[in-house]
């Protein structure tokens, strides 16, 4: 008899052909293996075929992940070897593999000065280098990706076509003869004589303090030395940016530096993925996340990013290259349409990015992984289930993602960005291109946010086909269930700064009764006008006076204006999301929000455990938080008691809800970025929430999916 498999999962472009040919060569059997767009096809022969699953187990490529297997025994065809056969087109459900850093092997090569590709700024090989981004079409084979246009030399040829070699089928594969070529330029094209004097040039400007933009994986970066205060602050001049900046490092000596590590934050910063890690402050560095206490670091993931650090000993401002609110930039025309003036050389190469990937951003809670942005390393992620429908989530307006759902499973895609500009509006709806090009995939029914005014939303209602709207956040406790495959009912703490709610008002500080198909709104933050509207979220002063006893509220200069403006038709908004700003702001962390989120990161930045005090607060269907905020007031300037009593408050009010209903937790919504409150909550309540998926607006497309798959 022989045996038929089909793996299913991360199985293409990841060395799991030749895997598969080195077990089946070892353990003597006859047939062939192919990549098809179902997966990897594999038929045996032989006395040995029933050791074949476990021996391949147990060598798994290292990117290789396997979700599915479906095993058929047939007659015996007599085969006399066993082969590696050309790819076979059918119906696509094989799941593409993010991009990932160079590997380890490569990196000896790379340094070897023996080898042939020593000091190559494109090496790769099966385990590592770029795939999402250069992919047009799958199977992912070279003449699907944007090394088409690179024709292998002979040496390369050899390698690529050697079931026994590292590289073999690797896509990307290429050497100084055959390969990209990097491009510096000025005021114009600069020329050298090597790709390494290139590199040497790019990083003496970084030395002399100027802004470089350098081309990586799925975009450009804009990097400058992070230690130098002046291009620091004139960066944030040219980019018109708040937010904190990226930092790359050399090595993971480099940042325990600047920061303080934990076993799990090393790991994950020295992990393949390479993303962007939350940490905490040890050395301050000026200008680059000024008033909060942590650093996001990450270290080179690219083989160019190593060279460049082989002559320079300073950690690398590395921030995405893009308009405020837009994608990442990922070609040099656009480069220079969009942002000339803010950069001075630019290191490109011409290797297209077909797909553009900004970095991922995680952070640790209590040892467990919190994903706040899935890009490069991590997406697109998928998880094997099955839908009896194709299924479109275009999720929220903010952290917009997609997700599309179908027959292999369900598949998260990179993080797209604000849908606040024409460009980003226009990246959204190429994105949702891209995933029906790659998996042949056209939907019956298109799940959306309530919010009439969302651009995902609009561009739901235009497709003329089934559209089927989902409450904001309960979208966000379906993710979670979906995540971690939950099944029942639950009872669900939903923060975030803002959700249409089914009345119409701004939701955000919800705790609903779920289950896969319904929701309840049980409790919620008594609502409050917010006064300014888009204005007062930057910045809450009218909206913070305008929460506090009128005794407190006639010391600040605004109260006239703030009584006067208390009629006005402002919206009203239950967020927590906003009681943070107002907490901020009453005990005088903050005077506007420099970006979103900073509030919380300032509550968190002056949090001392050892202060253990709460307001017991009463909790009707409606939490009326008005002795928080006049607490914050009266002891405006004593920021550790402010955030901790505050912290504190929150989590003593959860635990006293939770007591009130027999029921398993979930968390969720961006409010629970806040690591201090989710690792308190974590110990007390031992919550589900988003690990893997964003537990901001970037998992609200899983959840849309999920309620189509769990109820269509």
């Amino acid at each position: 008899m022989r045996y038929r498999f089909i793996f299913n999962g991360i199985v293409q472009g990841v060395g799991f052909r030749p895997t598969i040919y080195k077990i089946a060569i070892s353990l003597n059997l006859r047939g062939f293996v192919l990549n098809s767009s179902d997966g990897v096809v594999v038929e045996i022969e032989g006395k040995r075929k029933d050791d074949f699953l476990d021996l391949l187990y147990k060598n798994l490529p290292p990117l290789a992940k396997i979700d599915s297997i479906k095993k058929e025994t047939l007659p015996i065809v007599g085969y006399k070897e066993f082969k590696i056969l050309s790819s076979k087109e059918t119906k696509k459900t094989t799941f593409i593999s993010p991009d990932k850093s160079i590997c380890k092997e490569c990196i000896e090569e790379m340094f070897d000065k023996s080898n042939r590709r020593y000091l190559y700024p494109f090496i790769n090989c099966t385990n590592c280098g770029p795939r999402y981004t250069i992919i047009e079409n799958i199977p992912y084979d070279r003449k699907n990706t944007s090394m088409k246009k690179f024709k292998m030399c002979n040496r390369c040829y050899q390698e690529y076509t050697n079931p026994l070699d590292r590289r073999y089928h690797a896509e990307p594969i290429s050497c100084f003869e055959c390969g990209p070529k990097l491009r510096v330029f000025g005021n114009g094209l600069i020329e050298f004589n090597s790709e390494i004097e290139k590199i040497k040039f790019i990083a003496n400007k970084l030395k002399e303090g100027k802004i470089v933009a350098l081309k990586g994986l799925g975009g450009f970066h804009l990097m400058c030395d992070g230690t130098n205060e002046e291009v620091v602050k004139e960066l944030r001049i040219r980019k018109k940016r708040a937010k904190p900046f990226a930092l790359m490092f050399k090595n993971l000596e480099s940042i325990k530096k600047y920061c303080f590590l934990t076993k799990k934050e090393e790991e994950l910063i020295t992990s393949y993925e390479k993303p962007i890690v939350l940490v905490k402050q040890k050395k301050t560095l000026k200008f680059i996340a000024d008033g909060i206490d942590r650093y996001g670091v990450f270290l080179p993931y690219t083989p160019l990013h190593l060279l460049l650090f082989e002559f320079i000993d300073f950690p690398l401002v590395a921030t995405s290259a893009n308009v405020s609110g837009e994608p990442i930039i990922k070609d040099v025309k656009e480069l220079f349409e969009k942002l000339n003036g803010v950069f001075d050389f630019v290191l490109d190469n011409d290797r297209d990015i077909v797909n553009s990937c900004d970095d991922s951003v995680v952070e640790v809670a209590l040892d467990k992984l919190v994903t706040i942005r899935s890009a490069r390393g991590y997406a697109p992620f998928s998880i094997k289930t099955s839908s009896k429908k194709n299924i479109l989530g275009v999720g929220a307006n903010q952290k917009s993602t997609i997700s599309i759902g179908f027959e292999g499973g369900v598949i998260l895609s990179p993080h797209i960005g604000d849908l606040e500009t024409i460009d980003s509006v226009e990246y959204f709806k190429n994105t949702i291109k891209t995933f029906k090009r790659l998996y042949e995939f056209e939907e019956d029914v298109i799940i959306c946010d309530k919010h009439p005014f969302y651009e995902s939303t609009k561009w739901a209602l235009s497709q003329n086909k089934e559209v089927i709207k989902i409450q904001h956040h309960f979208a966000h406790a379906l993710s979670v269930m979906f995540e971690h495959n939950l099944k029942g009912e639950f009872l669900a703490f939903i923060f975030d700064g803002t959700g249409y709610g089914d009345d119409g008002s701004i939701w955000g500080g919800e705790v609903f009764w779920v289950n896969r198909s319904s929701y309840k709104r049980l409790h919620y933050i008594k609502p409050f006008k917010l006064i300014g509207g888009e204005k007062g979220i930057k910045n809450p002063a009218n909206l913070a006076v305008s929460l506090i006893d009128e005794s407190l509220a006639k010391n600040y200069p605004n109260y006239k204006l703030v009584k006067s403006l208390k009629n006005a038709p402002f919206p009203l908004t239950s967020s927590m999301g906003r009681v943070f700003d107002v907490v901020a702001f009453l005990g005088g962390m903050i005077e506007r929000n420099e970006y979103e989120g900073y509030s919380g990161l300032r509550i968190e930045k002056f949090y001392n455990e050892k202060i253990k005090e709460f307001i017991d607060l009463k909790v009707d269907k409606e939490i009326d938080f008005s002795e928080v905020f006049n607490f914050a007031t009266r002891y405006k300037g004593e920021f550790e008691l402010v955030s901790s009593v505050f912290i504190n408050t929150i989590e003593d009010m959860m635990i006293k809800i939770s007591k009130m209903y027999n029921l398993p937790v979930i968390v969720g919504g961006g409010v629970f970025q806040n690591r201090t409150l989710l690792s308190k909550v974590i110990k007390s309540l031992n919550p589900y929430f988003n690990q893997k998926i964003p537990l901001n607006d970037g998992g609200i497309s899983v959840g849309q999916v999920a309620y189509g798959v769990w109820n269509l």
